[in-house]
């Protein structure tokens, strides 16, 4: 017990200098240790049992709290020295009531963390110079710090022309051609939400196992959250907003200026035969969902332990209830009892997605990037 307490302690005062990205022992040491043991119990700080058979569930809902958290300290931190208090703009386009209801969400948690908001609702008519012209006012004007167009917008008006449109240091949402161009290169630059989103919750993910396993986990998995380094990874979906910037994030070397997660990364899309998809899946260590189909990924194609991460957002018809329900693009019920982690839909990536939009916002209000 001695020995295992000291190691502990070691574990928790070296903290610090294991998360810089430069340490080459520390990556020796994690390429030559191998996969961490599977986590039996809930992503968060209680003791759990060995004995579960199903993946941990992470709750996108309490990471995304953190954050929350976080960004709130920071925002009151950055007012009380006498700065101007964060200010997010959303144009909301015609009478999408999924867009309506994400808006409001956005605005509500805003609110919660002292940053600032409006919403600007034009019809779904606006031309698209209208829409560019309100944009550039936008641009022009000192109160707004950071300023998005909610998508989709209606088929007559070029969505990449609306986004590139915003100047680029007022881009909350990340899909300026100058910030994606960026997250290319490995240098700082605002994600977008739902990308950054994935990222964040691979990286506060706690793994959890027996005392003698936690020690060891502190140092790999506490700190660097699910391990992705020499690990592979499937994206399923090659999205210009999500599976792209996601596979950019994890497969970037972890010593560039903009640290990656040194995977090796295989995109799919819907062109991807599924025996083929099947096939990759089955490699990975960590699967990303993204492809907006139902129930894609099932348990077949999933190995033991992996972790599987759900972006997926559809609304089905439930034949018990006659009602529409929202699901994922994965088998949930069956996927958790062969998975190591699982994101639920709801619950998973929504709330982080919504969390770190105002971690941009703040990031853009201290100008931090441009």
């Amino acid at each position: 017990m001695a020995a295992a307490t000291t190691a502990f302690s070691f574990a928790s005062s070296s903290s610090s200098a294991l998360l810089r990205p430069g340490l080459a022992p520390l990556r020796r040491w994690r390429a030559l240790t191998g996969p961490a043991p599977r986590a039996a119990c809930s992503a968060s700080s209680s003791p759990c049992s060995a004995d579960s058979d199903e993946a941990t569930v992470i709750s996108g809902t309490k990471l995304a709290n953190q954050v929350l958290q976080e960004v709130q300290r920071d925002v009151e931190s950055w007012v009380s020295v006498g700065n101007k208090r964060p200010h997010l703009t959303v144009i909301l386009v015609g009478d999408n009531p999924a867009s309506h209801i994400y808006v409001r969400n956005k605005i509500k948690a805003a609110a919660a963390v002292g940053i600032s908001s409006e919403i600007i609702v034009r019809p779904k008519d606006i031309s698209e110079e209208e829409l560019l012209d309100l944009t550039v006012q936008l641009n022009k004007d000192s109160r707004v710090s950071g300023l998005l167009v909610q998508l989709p917008l209606p088929d007559h008006i070029d969505e990449r022309r609306v986004c590139n449109a915003i100047a680029p240091e007022k881009d909350v949402d990340g899909f300026h051609i100058m910030n994606i161009g960026r997250l290319c290169l490995d240098q700082p630059s605002i994600i977008p939400a739902t990308a950054a989103a994935v990222w964040e919750i691979i990286k506060r993910t706690v793994l959890q196992g027996t005392f003698c396993a936690l020690v060891y986990l502190l140092i790999i998995c506490e700190i660097e959250g699910i391990p992705t380094f020499g690990k592979n990874v499937v994206v399923a979906g090659r999205s210009k907003n999500v599976g792209m910037p996601v596979s950019m994030l994890l497969h970037t070397d972890g010593e560039h200026e903009r640290p990656g997660g040194d995977a090796t990364v295989t995109i799919t899309h819907r062109y991807t035969p599924k025996e083929q998809l099947k096939i990759h899946t089955q490699l990975a260590d960590i699967v990303i969902v993204a492809a907006g189909v139902p129930k894609l990924i099932t348990t077949d194609m999933v190995k033991e332990g992996a972790a599987v991460i759900d972006v997926g957002i559809n609304h089905i018809h439930d034949p018990l209830t006659g009602k529409t329900k929202l699901v994922g693009d994965v088998d949930f019920e069956e996927v958790k009892k062969k998975a190591g982690f699982i994101t639920p839909v709801p619950g998973g990536v929504g709330p982080m997605t919504v969390a770190m939009l105002l971690k941009n916002t703040l990031l853009v209000a201290k100008k931090l990037i441009y």
